[in-house]
């Protein structure tokens, strides 16, 4: 096994109902795979963005032409769907083909007929607070930006979640105990995060947030979502 096959896991136990949960990372895309596995709530693909894409990313961000990009496609149309919606040439196609490749393994995973894609750039934390989402299962890359923050499950106090937290600031509502309780994935990371309708993941969903973005920076986020089983 090579030095960017060894599995990095992290095992969690929340100790209210005896739920264990742990976050699978490696750097190859294989780990998305153990997103079945019961006891892990995030897989993470550790990859960096190469220049090449990183030069096609500050382009589309600079071209301020699309604020938010949403379709429904497949893994076979996914590369004509994009170039039609984000225009093309040799410039914006290294984003076009990295965003149909994941498109593609998203569907190829779950047996997808289409997937949901969302596309977003962004000057501002679009989910700011800590949360869990009431779906199967998301994906999740950040181009260009802070990337997305997540908890261990079993330092969270999940009843200071929405209303719970009584109007306090995550930081200070007991939601979680140090700020240095907070993961973060790194832009060009490519994840799944189970949310609280996998089946057997009730109260188990992944905690997340996108974090605030420093003044005078922006952020590409791309989301890809169950549409059709």
């Amino acid at each position: 096994m090579s030095a960017v096959e060894v599995v990095e896991q992290e095992t969690f136990c929340d100790l209210s109902d005896a739920l264990f949960r742990r976050a699978s990372k490696r750097g190859t895309p294989e780990v998305l795979t153990d997103i079945y596995q019961e006891d892990t709530n995030i897989a993470i693909w550790k990859r960096d963005v190469s220049d090449e894409l990183a030069l096609a990313v500050d382009g589309f961000i600079n071209s301020k032409k699309i604020t938010r990009t949403m379709l429904a496609v497949n893994g076979n149309n996914a590369y004509e769907e994009l170039t039609k919606a984000l225009g093309s040439g040799k410039n914006i196609a290294p984003l076009i083909e990295d965003l149909a490749q994941l498109i593609d393994m998203f569907c190829c995973l779950f047996d997808l007929k289409r997937a949901g894609v969302r596309l977003t750039s962004m000057d501002h934390a679009m989910c700011p607070r800590f949360h869990v989402d009431k779906i199967p299962c998301r994906l999740v890359s950040t181009y260009q930006g802070i990337a997305t923050e997540w908890l261990p499950n079993h330092l969270v106090d999940r009843g200071k979640l929405g209303a719970g937290s009584q109007g306090k600031p995550d930081e200070v509502s007991g939601l979680f105990h140090d700020l240095s309780d907070i993961q973060s994935m790194k832009r060009g990371d490519v994840a799944l995060l189970k949310g609280e309708y996998w089946e057997g993941n009730a109260r188990a969903g992944l905690v997340h947030r996108s974090p605030p973005l420093p003044a005078g920076e922006s952020r590409l986020l791309l989301t890809l979502d169950f549409i059709d089983l």
